[in-house]
């Protein structure tokens, strides 16, 4: 009987990598214009990781982390998100002792027990960025460009950001006892999760996506209703350095994203048309993290993107997907050929071309066949009458077109058009 793959993850096979290939390079580039350095931590941490730094009342710790008993009898976790292991590891390195701001980005997968469906998977990618040691409100602005820069790059136009302020520990002290004294009234219309929320962290109860927790909090007080004056002014200074780079947003009152360490701004990428899960993405700033997992009281913001579900909303968008071709299909006809051929289409290859080549002795129909089902740019022809007169059919598949060129004019070519005229 075939041993089938778990529940909520998926198998990736080309062309459809071929996408994701593209947009982690796409990531990877606007990260290096905005001046971040990759980092790569484990898949799997130490289960109190994330109790302190994601918070034990949020969903993820409470009902969807995969945590298990090593055989030593510790208590390992997949990670169920990017930040808290970033942050162990800059603290664990001491990184906080160099000059700063820290910038780092990462790409890899998440985990999360979580019912499967359209854009959330049990196995998910994130792609996501830390700035660690400013709290300058420029620094909150800059990133949620560099994040909406991104979806500009793959050619996602619509999305909409949501945006708002989540306050401080002295503002809220003030909501807690404001949502406390609100929901107690209506304790009865709760959901169990969140009547065990109400006294340990009623915030939470605005992050409920049960639609009755959701109907009773449309009239509760907000964070954003309680701000104390710093963070009033951090907020509108945030939203006077968006308004600079005219990025459009809407302020978003409920807004409390769904991890406990979120402080000041906090933030959400959101595409409509994708349906329940419309967000793709989504960040805020964390304050006290660095702090509570063991470092020194610095500030630190960042944002994390679902690659699935970016994938999901570019799909929706256009029914292509991005294929890479090859440059080139070198048809070889008879042993004699392809012994000449073999060293030099590794020759090629070193030019930074694709080239791909029969290894099945087919006849030049069919391998020509073969190179226009994977769309080649071109095809090389080599067959027992080109090696007696030193001179090689190279055909355009595109328009049908094509000239005799001998060993080295073929390398010439290619090699100024690589830039590489001393290869």
């Amino acid at each position: 009987m075939l041993t089938q793959k778990p529940k909520g993850t998926n198998d990736l096979f080309p062309p459809e990598v071929f996408l994701w290939e593209e947009i982690e390079r796409k990531f990877r580039e606007v990260c290096r214009r905005f001046g971040y350095q990759e980092i790569r931590t484990p898949i799997f941490e130490h289960t109190e990781l994330f109790e302190r730094g994601v918070g034990e009342t949020t969903d993820i710790v409470e009902k969807e982390m995969y945590t298990f008993l090593d055989k030593a009898g510790r208590s390992i976790t997949l990670r169920p998100e990017g930040t808290a292991a970033v942050i162990r590891a800059y603290v664990e390195a001491k990184k906080y002792a160099d000059p700063g701001p820290a910038k780092y980005f990462y790409i890899g997968p998440m985990f999360r027990y979580d019912k499967p469906q359209a854009g959330r998977l049990r196995q998910f990618h994130q792609l996501g960025v830390e700035i660690l040691g400013s709290d300058e409100p420029m620094v909150d602005a800059e990133v949620i460009l560099m994040a909406l820069e991104f979806y500009r790059e793959i050619g996602l136009n619509d999305v909409e950001l949501r945006l708002n302020s989540v306050g401080c520990p002295e503002c809220r002290k003030s909501l807690r006892e404001k949502l406390i004294e609100y929901f107690e009234e209506r304790k009865d219309e709760l959901c169990d999760l969140c009547k065990a929320r109400l006294n340990r962290n009623p915030l939470r109860i605005l992050d409920c996506k049960n639609e009755s927790c959701q109907k009773i909090a449309q009239n509760a007080p907000t964070p954003l209703s309680e701000l104390c004056p710093d963070c009033r002014e951090h907020f509108t200074e945030v939203r006077k350095y968006l308004d600079l780079a005219q990025v459009k947003y809407v302020i978003d009152p409920f807004l409390v994203r769904g991890l406990d360490y979120y402080t000041k701004t906090a933030f959400e990428f959101v595409v409509p048309e994708i349906g329940a899960q419309s967000s793709i993405g989504g960040g805020g700033r964390y304050n006290g993290l660095i702090r509570e997992i063991g470092g020194p009281d610095q500030p630190g913001i960042g944002f994390a993107l679902g690659e699935e579900r970016t994938i999901l909303a570019l799909k929706r968008k256009s029914e292509e997907i991005f294929v890479p071709v090859p440059d080139l299909f070198v048809c070889l006809l008879g042993e004699e050929a392809r012994e000449y051929g073999f060293p030099l289409i590794n020759e090629l290859r070193r030019l930074n071309l694709w080239v791909e080549t029969d290894y099945q002795g087919k006849s030049l129909k069919a391998q020509l066949k073969a190179a226009n089902r994977l769309k080649a740019k071109a095809a090389l022809i080599i067959g027992e009458e080109e090696l007696k007169s030193g001179r090689f059919i190279l055909r355009d598949l595109e328009t049908g077109e094509q000239v005799e060129l001998s060993r080295d004019e073929l390398i010439k070519k290619y090699a100024k058009e690589r830039g590489k005229d001393n290869a």
